[in-house]
């Protein structure tokens, strides 16, 4: 039994000395998670938008309490094209693509903190019932919009501990 320990702890030993940190170091003190609810989210048109901004504004956790320091400003790319031609010439299959254009913007200064773009897309079967198709092309909307604003909060909560890394530096 002491030897499984031992051998445990000298197979963790390596470990202890990779360059992996958490991104959350400090919990929701820190610099990521105070920067994160620091964030507005701008209004973002149409019912995608809605969506989208309300994914946003939950993952963030901006209660108001932390003062604003950025501003998120998104455009989105909503389409649904069919796919796959059945014989009676009629389309058996759609794909949804949600694709967001997104910058942080430092309200302070005016700077674009970060430009880039992140996205997904889903298949949906066209089915009989008209309402059946609706309603799955409903629900890849709002699947597709959780994904991309888990990407977007990823991509900030990186860029804010990079940033926190060069001010302490």
């Amino acid at each position: 039994m002491r030897a499984a320990v031992l051998l445990l702890a000298l197979a963790t030993m390596p470990l202890s000395a990779c360059a992996l940190q958490p991104v959350y170091a400090g919990g929701g003190d820190g610099a990521v998670a105070s920067g994160l609810s620091g964030i507005e989210v701008s209004p973002i048109e149409g019912q995608s938008g809605w969506l989208m901004r309300d994914a946003l504004i939950e993952r963030l956790g901006a209660s108001g309490a932390v003062p604003t320091r950025y501003r998120l400003d998104v455009r989105l790319d909503n389409r649904l094209e069919g796919l796959g031609l059945l014989k009676n010439d009629t389309i058996g299959r759609e794909r949804r693509t949600l694709r967001a254009r997104y910058r942080l913007v430092d309200v302070a200064t005016g700077a674009v903190m970060l430009d880039t773009t992140s996205g997904s897309d889903a298949g949906v079967d066209v089915v009989s019932s008209e309402y059946a198709t609706i309603a799955a092309e409903q629900t890849a909307l709002e699947n597709l919009t959780q994904v991309v604003a888990d990407r977007i909060v990823a991509t900030l909560a990186l860029k804010l501990r990079d940033q926190s890394r060069e001010a302490e530096r």
